[in-house]
């Protein structure tokens, strides 16, 4: 198998006393699409966050060889800048040294690739939850990222935005590694190759999708897909 792309050997995090990832160890190889499952508080934003390098682990070695510029990151509530919509997607190519007007036009580029050219003069901030989460793909999407990592990208939107969301996701994620963490059990069946679950903050199954689903688990996992563990 190729060098990982992202390797993860007994990390630990905490925020003040609270330990957020426990021995957390894990690799990540190129083109794998990987579900991070479990609770709310097991540790999985805080997995994406290490990834992405957002936050510094307490112990443990974490190694990564995606740069920074070849990643994009959605989280569940994108951050809309108080500008146009074009212009919230332009902004991401100008800082990565993109002309302007090449980068309004690669944005007009990527919102119609979401749906969302007819919307592109409009204040972001006025958008729907469903239309934000599109435009934060758009914007990923210019920048042709080879790692997309996501955070519950469609956890607060109505069924058939999420519907929409995640076809898109679907599209563009092909090519690419993705690693999402998601509550929705068939959106993972239907987007991930492989399954992390975690709780109180460490990692306690890590399998194929299909040997998640159907094949034996450790308990507290068990009862997580069978719905009994909130």
């Amino acid at each position: 198998m190729s060098r990982a792309l992202f390797s993860l050997q007994g990390i630990d995090v905490r925020y003040g006393r609270v330990p957020a990832l426990v021995g957390a160890t894990l690799s990540i190889h190129a083109g794998e699409r990987v579900a991070l499952i479990g609770a709310n508080g097991s540790g999985k934003s805080t997995l994406l966050r290490v990834l992405h390098g957002l936050v510094p682990h307490a112990a443990g070695a974490f190694s990564g060889h995606v740069p920074r510029e070849a990643q994009a990151m959605l989280f569940q509530r994108p951050h809309m800048l108080r500008m146009s919509v074009r212009n919230n997607v332009a902004l991401a190519l100008w800082l990565r040294g993109m002309p302007w007007r090449s980068a309004q036009q690669e944005a007009l580029a990527a919102l119609a690739r979401v749906g969302l050219e007819g919307l592109a003069g409009r204040n972001a901030r006025t958008l729907s939850g469903g239309q934000q989460q599109r435009m934060a793909l758009a914007r990923a999407w210019a920048l042709k990222p080879a790692v997309l990592m996501l955070d519950e990208p469609t956890a607060s939107l109505d069924p058939t935005a999420k519907r929409e969301v995640e076809a898109l996701i679907a599209e563009a994620a092909h090519g690419r590694t993705l690693v999402f963490a998601s509550h929705n059990l068939g959106q993972v069946k239907r987007l991930s190759s492989r399954v992390i679950y975690l709780e109180q903050g460490r990692v306690l199954a890590d399998l194929p999708v299909h040997d998640f689903f159907h094949g034996p688990l450790p308990e507290a996992a068990r009862l997580f897909v069978k719905g009994e563990l909130a």
